[in-house]
């Protein structure tokens, strides 16, 4: 059972949510915003901090094990978002998997007829072992490889590599990452068990 305060909901609260699928030790801020919670899986041991958004409506939002999303994140998952294991979100990062179209040929905003405006929608995957840096974006079709990092204040709308670090907008290359980190790997798993991700596709 977990020692919940008036800050996180209880156990019991996160089950009458409705979420696709709910794993143990998951702490959700009350203060978080959640829409349609049947298309949000959530696996083990994550915690998701103040004022975070979770849009899945018309789409899915798949959280693995072992995440934190920090305060002030804003996730739009109508093209699919995925974060796998021990994946992470610092304060104030977008991640958009659908984005209205800005050239000026359409009008912009959710509040348009459908006809006046298109929705650019695709999946963004952060694999195992990356982290977004603080007031990031990340826009649709992107795969964040596994153990990279995209630095603060950065944009990228295009893949990021395995073991790299990216930063700036738009995100360039800067060196790669170190991936010693996998060597605390199996006290985690020892405590909580491999467990595998949620959807297998």
């Amino acid at each position: 059972m977990i020692k919940a305060n008036n800050s996180f909901y209880t156990n019991e609260e996160l089950l009458g949510i409705g979420f696709k699928y709910i794993g143990r030790k998951v702490l959700i801020s009350r203060k978080a915003s959640i829409y349609s919670p049947e298309n949000i899986s959530i696996g083990d041991n994550v915690r998701i901090d103040d004022f975070t958004i979770l849009s899945a409506s018309g789409g899915n939002i798949e959280i693995n094990n072992h995440i934190h999303i920090a305060a002030f994140c804003n996730l739009i998952g109508k093209g699919g978002i995925v974060m796998e294991d021990y994946s992470g979100l610092s304060s104030r990062v977008s991640l958009y998997s659908a984005t209205d179209d800005f050239s000026g040929n359409y009008l912009i905003g959710p509040i348009m007829e459908e006809s006046c405006i298109n929705v650019i929608t695709g999946r963004i995957k952060l694999e195992k072992y990356c982290q977004i840096g603080t007031s990031s974006s990340v826009f649709p079709n992107v795969v964040v490889g596994e153990g990279s990092i995209l630095g603060a204040h950065s944009f990228t709308k295009s893949n990021i590599q395995t073991w790299e670090i990216h930063a700036g907008t738009p995100a360039k290359f800067l060196k790669k990452r170190q991936s010693d980190l996998l060597k605390f790997v199996p006290l985690i798993e020892k405590k909580w068990g491999r467990k595998p991700s949620i959807n297998k596709d």
